[in-house]
Parts: structure tokens; sequence; C-alpha cells
């Protein structure tokens, strides 16, 4: 959606209540107390409801990310709008003067669209080949003493591990931040063996590196190929390019847009990435990310 196509789709604050009404409620409008059909729409307040069956009243807006704000909603769809166009997202700094808003509204609303984003329903990969692989986000590690040694990178660092699955043969990748018990420790492989177990179906083919952690996928129902990054990135189809072709998308919109990111939140980001890529060829992902914005 090009930013005219927005225009003639939300000319008005009611235009975008009637949107999100149909999407919403595709099998028409039920009450959010007790579910009859018997409701009508205030004319003066289009948002809310009143219910014949319960009578009570209800906004369609109560139990999503949209709940409780004092924003135009007109704000809201452009800045779904602008986020969704920017393939690598977009900063609250940007969204601030774009949306006409304070930084720390701009900053909220970018993190309730996450959360809309990370709110779909994830279902297990089965019977599909899975490439699975971790990667760190954060700082620069520190500093090495000796100057003819380089820096610390990935594995042992301070950084945060994320833990990623991709399913080869639908594209699609699931993400997640995995904290060890102090920052600095490797991943181990329970907690490896949790994550895939998770997204993926016993049945399934595991392809990983050569990282120790994963040695406890052998005591498992898992057919488990390895590839050693020592000596080849690739031995066939063996191979983990494609969730490290993620990592690096990844990285590029955490460091080259937001810049720093708390581990706090770190999560909220991963899906965010995973969304994007999970959607890239969805030509009505704006209103996917508004029917996952119910909570």
């Amino acid at each position: 959606m090009n930013f005219i196509q927005f225009l003639e789709k939300f000319p008005t604050e009611k235009a975008v209540i009637q949107h999100f009404i149909t999407v919403r409620y595709p099998d028409g409008v039920k009450c959010n107390h007790c579910a009859s059909t018997k409701v009508y729409q205030k004319t003066k307040y289009p948002k809310v409801f009143n219910c014949n069956g319960c009578d009570s009243t209800f906004s369609v807006f109560k139990d999503t990310i949209f709940e409780n704000t004092s924003t135009d909603m007109r704000k809201w769809m452009y800045a779904i709008h602008l986020f969704l166009n920017g393939k690598k997202g977009i900063s609250g700094l940007h969204l601030m003067p774009e949306v006409g808003v304070t930084y720390k509204t701009a900053w909220r609303m970018l993190k309730q669209i996450r959360t809309a984003m990370g709110n779909g329903k994830n279902n297990k990969f089965s019977e599909t080949v899975i490439e699975m692989d971790e990667t760190y986000v954060g700082g620069k590690p520190p500093k090495s003493n000796d100057d003819n040694k380089p820096n610390k990178r990935g594995r042992g660092t301070k950084k945060t591990p994320v833990v990623g699955v991709a399913d080869r043969d639908n594209k699609q990748i699931y993400a997640k931040v995995a904290i060890p018990n102090s920052l600095g420790r490797k991943l181990s492989g329970n907690q490896l063996l949790s994550i895939l177990d998770q997204y993926c179906d016993e049945d399934s083919v595991i392809i990983t590196d050569e990282f120790k952690g994963y040695n406890k996928f052998s005591k498992t129902t898992h057919a488990h190929l390895r590839v050693d990054h020592t000596v080849e990135y690739s031995n066939g189809d063996v191979h983990v390019n494609n969730i490290e072709s993620f990592w690096a998308t990844l990285k590029r919109g955490i460091y080259g847009i937001y810049h720093h990111v708390s581990v706090d939140y770190l999560q909220n980001y991963v899906n965010e990435f995973c969304f994007r890529y999970n959607n890239r060829e969805n030509g009505n992902v704006f209103d996917l990310v508004l029917k996952q914005a119910v909570l």
C-alpha cells in the first residue's frame, strides 16, 4: 500500500473504525461480553456498540493494542503503514515527526505494533528440513589487551544469545532470545533442545553447525546433520545458510535503525524481524497486523 492508497482507504477516523471492525469481526460484530449478535453501533461514538443481549456497551478496540489510546486512529494506521514499508523498520525518532506525536508516544506505538507482530500462532514445523543456529546481539565485546589478538566475538561474550530455527521447505523462521544463567556463558544443550521442541516435531531433519551444545540432539529421535564451519560453509544440502542470512538482516536492522536494544525488549524486536521475513510475500500484511492486534 502506498501513500495515495492509504489516503483513499482511511480518509476519516470513522473509516479506520469501520475497517478495523471488518478485520476483527469478519462474521459480524459480536458482543465482547456475551457473544450476542444483537448489537448496534452508536452514531455519535462509532467505536462503541450497545448489546441488546446483556444490555452492556463495548468498544471494538477492547483487548487490543489500541485499547485506552488517546492517539487518533488515523495516526495509528499511518504508523503501521510506515513501519511495514520500512524494510528494516523505523525508529521512534523517525516516526515522531512523521505522525506528529511525542517521542514517548511514538516509542509506545512501535512497541505495541511489535506486540501485534509477535501475536501470531506458531504452528510446529513437521516433516521438514530445519536449520538451527544461534547468534549474539549486543554491544561490542571488550577490547583485547593483546594488540595482536582480535576481539572475541559470538559465543562466550557478554552479548545476548538468540536461537533461531528455519523451515527450509516452507521458508518460515522462528527465533527466541535464550539468556543463559549468566551472560558470558555458552548455551546449554538442554536449552537448545527445549527451543527446538517448541517449534519442531520429532519427524523433522535438523541441520546445525558443530557447536558442542547440539551434541544433545544425538539422544533424540531427530535426524541430525552437521556442517563443520572450520572446514566449509556447506556440504551440498547440509548448511545453515538460510538462518544465517536472517541473522544478517536482523543485525543490520538493530544496529542500523535502532542502534541499541535493551535485553528486556529484545524478543519484541526479534519477533518483528521474524514477522517481516515470514510475511515478505503477503500482500495483505497490513490487515494481518490489525488481526493480530487483538490480544
